[in-house]
């Protein structure tokens, strides 16, 4: 398998599996009659703690090989990758739809080239920023066409935008810090570190107090473990795998892809599609071309 098609083939399967996050997020927070459930900060900690226990049968070996100067960069990736981003889109989720917010998350790239530039010394071309930039042109388009919540709603946006700018930090950090650390060491690690936090979330949320055996319950503490161990373990793993083989930029341009599956999911719960987000999708899709084409390598000059 070539690297070009596996780096593709992560991309895509990553595109699938965070698309369906956000109706998973709801999904544990809401019963099928939009009742709530689960607070969103039950969920995002159930999607932490389910994740790390996940990955905890790998800790020791992974503890074993891991290089000890590098272990504070894994414990702070899982904190600026998925802890905080986790309470974040719960939070936001609870006055956003799915698909605005799978939109705005594709405003990553352009977080990964702020902090890679402020603190990374990242140096990148006028054409991959062009790319970047169209496909931001895309998602405001997505995100105008579904803004049809009051104003009041939208503030919740910056949650979003804020979980994207750890997301961009995080992605800038992995690729400088952590070449030396496979994927499932830095999974490993990162999450079963979050194992304590998240206990103690849902200690002081009183989620064990709730009526856990009821079918209600049942099902959302299913849909936010099903978050934690697809959605975050394995995605993650396959996310760090991506950065490692293709570079930081290209892995962010996943959170391109994502608003298409968010749409979907809404399509089959009969939500309507309008034109803008046609045209907004077809802008992200260019953006995604540009930002990755092959660069013309200048003509060495002949003496």
């Amino acid at each position: 398998m070539s690297s070009k098609f596996l780096s593709w083939t992560l991309f895509i399967g990553l595109c699938i599996i965070w698309g369906s996050s956000f109706i998973l997020m709801k999904w544990g927070m809401y019963d099928a009659y939009q009742q709530p459930v689960l607070s969103p900060y039950q969920v995002a900690a159930l999607r932490m703690f389910s994740s790390g226990l996940a990955m905890l049968p790998f800790l020791f070996r992974s503890l074993k090989n891991l290089p000890r100067p590098v272990l504070r960069y894994v414990l702070l990736s899982g904190w600026l990758g998925s802890f905080f981003p986790a309470f974040l889109f719960c939070i936001a989720e609870t006055k956003i739809d799915g698909a605005l917010t799978g939109s705005l998350n594709s405003l990553t790239p352009l977080f990964v080239i702020i902090t890679g530039t402020l603190f990374f010394r990242m140096h990148t071309s006028p054409q991959k920023i062009a790319g970047v930039l169209v496909g931001l042109a895309g998602s405001a388009l997505l995100l105008y066409s579904n803004t049809g919540k009051p104003m009041g709603y939208l503030a919740y946006t910056g949650f979003v935008v804020l979980a994207t700018i750890f997301y961009g930090f995080n992605v800038n950090m992995v690729h400088e810090k952590l070449t030396g650390v496979s994927s499932v060491q830095i999974a490993t690690i990162a999450f079963t570190g979050l194992i304590p936090a998240s206990l103690l979330v849902l200690l002081v949320t009183g989620y064990f107090n709730l009526p856990l055996t009821e079918n209600t319950y049942v099902l959302s503490t299913l849909a936010s473990s099903v978050l934690g161990i697809l959605g975050t373990a394995l995605a993650s793993v396959l996310f760090y795998l991506l950065v490692k083989k293709a570079g930081g930029l290209f892995a962010s341009l996943v959170t391109y892809g994502i608003p298409f599956i968010a749409i979907l999911w809404g399509v089959y719960y009969g939500e309507k599609v309008t034109g803008m987000q046609v045209i907004g999708l077809s802008v992200i899709l260019l953006g995604v071309y540009l930002a990755n084409r092959p660069e013309k390598k200048k003509a060495t000059p002949v003496d």
